[in-house]
C-alpha cells in the first residue's frame, strides 16, 4: 500500500523524524484555515501540494507557494480537480515553508533477490532518482546490509562520509538516517524514501518530502494501517473483491479469469490474449483479459461463488474463462461453486454471461458431471487450456459484435 504524502509526513513525525508541520485539506476553505494555522505559528509562507500517488506534481503545476492564508485557498482553487497523469487530485497537503540550503536524497527498500536491505544515499536530492542514477551513478551511494544487523551507526556514518557530506553535519545526518529506518522495520515497510531530504540554512535536518510502502502481508500486525487506504481512489469491484478476501485486479479487458494459482492465473492470460489477438481481424478489437482472480490451492465452493460474483458484475467481461487444474482445490469443489453462483446471480437479477470451464486433475471427472447435470444457461465446458482460452475469446469477440 503507497502512502499519500501527508500520511508519510505524520508517519515520519510520530517517530520522531524530523519534519515540518502540514495539514491536509480537501477544499479550498480548509486550505485557507490550514494556512492562517501554520502562520501563526510562525510560518511565513507555506506550500500547497496535491496529494496524488504520482510523481512529476510540480511540472504539472501541482505544488505552488502561497504567503497569505487567502492566496492559499486561490492556489488550491487551481490545484484541487487537476489531472495529474491520470490521477485527479482531491486533497492537498498545507505545510510550512522552508529555507532550504542543500537537497538531499535518502531511501531504503527491499532487495527481494538479496533477501537484504538496500539503503541509498546522495547529496544531490530533489530530483529524479532514476535519472540520477542513469546520469550520475557515481552520486548515488548503494549499501546493501543484513536485516539482522540493521542501519547502525557505523552504517550510517560510512554511507555519509562515502556520499561527501561536510564532517559537521554527520552528527545531524545519522539519527535521522536510523529514524527512518525505525519506520521502515516498526511499520513493515518495503519502501521508505525522502526526496528532498534538506538542509535549511540555519542548519537544519528534515525530511521534506515522504514516499513510503507499506507491506499489506504485515497488516494482520497492524490493524491501524486499515486507516491509511484511500477506498475513494480504489475500484469498486476491487474493493468489493477485497471484503471478500479475493487476490483479484481489475484489468481493461473483456474476458473475465479465474484460476487456481498464481502462476496458472498468469499463463492463462497469456494464452487468451494470445487468442484474442489471433481472432481480431481488420479493426476488430481484441479479445483481452478483463482481470487477475486467483482463487488459491484450497478454494471451497463459497470461495469460487464470490469470485464469479465480482467477475459477472464487471460490465467490460463479455465472457468468462474458469481455468482450474485440481489439486489441493478439488474440482468438484469448483463446480458446485459454479452452480451456486449461478443461483446467487439470478436472484439478485444479474443475467448471466457466457462462461468457459476447463477443469483438470483432481475429482475432475465428478466436477464435469456436476457441471453437465446442472444444465447451466451459456455455460459450456472444453478440455484443453488452450481451447478453451480460444472458445472464450470467440464468445467475447461474439458478443462484441451483437452489441454493435
Amino acid at each position: 500500500m503507497d502512502l499519500y504524502e501527508y500520511q508519510a509526513r505524520d508517519l515520519f513525525e510520530a517517530h520522531g523524524v524530523p519534519v515540518l508541520g502540514g495539514i491536509m485539506a480537501t477544499s479550498a476553505l480548509e486550505v485557507q484555515r490550514a494556512a492562517a494555522k501554520l502562520m501563526k505559528a510562525g510560518s511565513e509562507l507555506v506550500v500547497v501540494k496535491a496529494q496524488v500517488k504520482v510523481g512529476g506534481r510540480g511540472k504539472a503545476g501541482g505544488v505552488k507557494v502561497a504567503r497569505s492564508p487567502e492566496e492559499a485557498a486561490a492556489v488550491a482553487d487551481e490545484i484541487l480537480g487537476l489531472d495529474i497523469k491520470g490521477h485527479v487530485v482531491r486533497k492537498v497537503m498545507v505545510a510550512q515553508g522552508a529555507d532550504i540550503a542543500e537537497e538531499y536524497y535518502f531511501s531504503i527498500v527491499l532487495d527481494r533477490t538479496k533477501r537484504r536491505y538496500l539503503a541509498m544515499l546522495s547529496k544531490e536530492g530533489g530530483v529524479e532518482i532514476e535519472q540520477l542514477a542513469q546520469e550520475r551513478p557515481h552520486v548515488l551511494i548503494r549499501r546493501s546490509f543484513s536485516p539482522l544487523d540493521g542501519m547502525t551507526d557505523t552504517l550510517a556514518r560510512d554511507m555519509a562520509y562515502e556520499a561527501g557530506f561536510d564532517e559537521a553535519d554527520i552528527p545531524q545526518l545519522v539519527p535521522v538516517f536510523k529514524k527512518l529506518y525505525e519506520v521502515y522495520v516498526e511499520e513493515d515497510a518495503s519502501l521508505v524514501e525522502v526526496n528532498p531530504l534538506v538542509k535549511t540554512n540555519d542548519g537544519k535536518i528534515l525530511a521534506l518530502d515522504g514516499k513510503v510502502t507499506l507491506d499489506e502481508n504485515a497488516s494482520f500486525r497492524h490493524p491501524d494501517h486499515a486507516e491509511l487506504q484511500d477506498h475513494s481512489t480504489t475500484d469498486p469491484l476491487e474493493l468489493k473483491a477485497q471484503k471478500m478476501g479475493l487476490n483479484y485486479v481489475k484489468l481493461d479487458g473483456n474476458v473475465g479469469i479465474i484460476g487456481n494459482g498464481a502462476g496458472l492465473v498468469m499463463s492463462t492470460l497469456d494464452v487468451v490474449a494470445y487468442a484474442g489477438h489471433k481472432l481480431a481481424e481488420g479493426d476488430d478489437v481484441a479479445a483481452k483479459p478483463a482481470n487477475f482472480l486467483d482463487i488459491g490451492g484450497g478454494a471451497n465452493a463459497e470461495v469460487m461463488a464470490n469470485g464469479l460474483e465480482v467477475i459477472l458484475g464487471d460490465p467490460q467481461v463479455k465472457s468468462v474463462f474458469v481455468n482450474v487444474f485440481g489439486g489441493i482445490t478439488a474440482c468438484d469443489e469448483v463446480a458446485k461453486g459454479i452452480v451456486q453462483a449461478f443461483k446467487i446471480l439470478a436472484a439478485d437479477g444479474i443475467a448471466p454471461k457466457p462462461l468457459v470451464v476447463r477443469l483438470d486433475g483432481n475429482n475432475a471427472e465428478l466436477g464435469r458431471q456436476i457441471l453437465k447435470e446442472a444444465a447451466l444457461d451459456h455455460l459450456e465446458q472444453v478440455d484443453t487450456m488452450d481451447a478453451a482460452a480460444l472458445r472464450a475469446a470467440e464468445l467475447a469477440s461474439r458478443t462484441n459484435l451483437v452489441a454493435v
